[in-house]
């Protein structure tokens, strides 16, 4: 009987904490398509950032470590069960880690998140809200496959090792940190399609906080990844001193120990 190497994988989804996010993903996406949040991004810039921050960072983020795919019924739920489309996925992820992959799939979420933080597609969702659905679509979707390479999701765990999701997750944050000052530091106003009316929230000050709140956001969600994978590459590291005992235990077993002083190599040490 043919099962696949996802038949001896541990089934570890099926947690508590994984529930929990899938519920709070359901309750990420109704917040920001419904109102008030839905009906206020439509005229106001931080609202249109918050919207933005949950749809692109938050909700795949929280999709991708509810790992939903058995209850889907995308991936088995049994070891002896036959392999599904994600058990296939999953395991070719295994074979094939080369780093221009994980590149590729981040790449594809941060591209799809600069066009729809566009000022003219922000625009056109602003008129047409129907948009918004698409929008809400199109960055989930991206946006798995950029946390797929950062957290597991079982059956599937990133390509890389720790130490590289590190780096990668700084890089994704770092591209949502520079559409955010560009928002931010904008003199002439980077979104035109908002009014504001004398005595209410200015210009100005509503760019900002839209500024802030979608740094605010990628900060929240990539900065737990990066120091996490960071302080877990360095808790691994070998200890350089059992290494240096190690090469010199292989040396004398050869019969060719070096010598550590100008002396006697034999004369025994004080």
């Amino acid at each position: 009987m043919t099962v696949g190497a996802a038949a001896g994988r541990p089934r570890t989804w099926l947690t508590p904490w994984r529930s929990w996010c899938l519920i709070a993903a359901a309750l990420v996406a109704i917040a920001a398509l419904v109102p008030p949040l839905g009906t206020v991004a439509r005229r106001t810039e931080y609202a249109a950032a918050l919207q933005f921050s949950l749809l692109a960072i938050a909700l795949p983020a929280l999709v991708t470590l509810g790992a939903p795919w058995p209850h889907l019924g995308l991936a088995s739920r049994s070891p002896g069960a036959r392999p599904r489309l994600v058990d296939k996925l999953a395991d070719r992820r295994r074979r094939h880690r080369e780093l221009p992959r994980s590149i590729a799939f981040i790449g594809l979420d941060l591209v799809v998140a600069a066009i729809w933080h566009a000022p003219g597609v922000v625009a056109s969702v602003s008129t047409h809200p129907w948009l918004v659905l698409v929008e809400g679509v199109t960055l989930l979707v991206a946006g798995v496959g950029l946390w797929l390479e950062l957290l597991s999701s079982p059956p599937m765990v990133p390509r890389s090792g720790n130490l590289r999701r590190a780096v990668l997750g700084a890089l994704s944050m770092w591209v949502f940190w520079i559409l955010a000052y560009l928002v931010g530091l904008s003199n002439h106003g980077f979104y035109r399609s908002f009014q504001h009316v004398a005595g209410g929230l200015s210009a100005a000050a509503d760019q900002e906080i839209a500024a802030v709140v979608l740094w605010f956001v990628a900060t929240v969600a990539f900065v737990p990844v990066i120091f996490w994978n960071a302080l877990t590459w360095l808790q691994s590291e070998e200890d350089p001193d059992s290494e240096l005992l190690q090469v010199a235990r292989a040396e004398r077993r050869r019969g060719t120990a070096p010598v550590l002083g100008q002396g006697d190599a034999t004369t025994p040490n004080p």
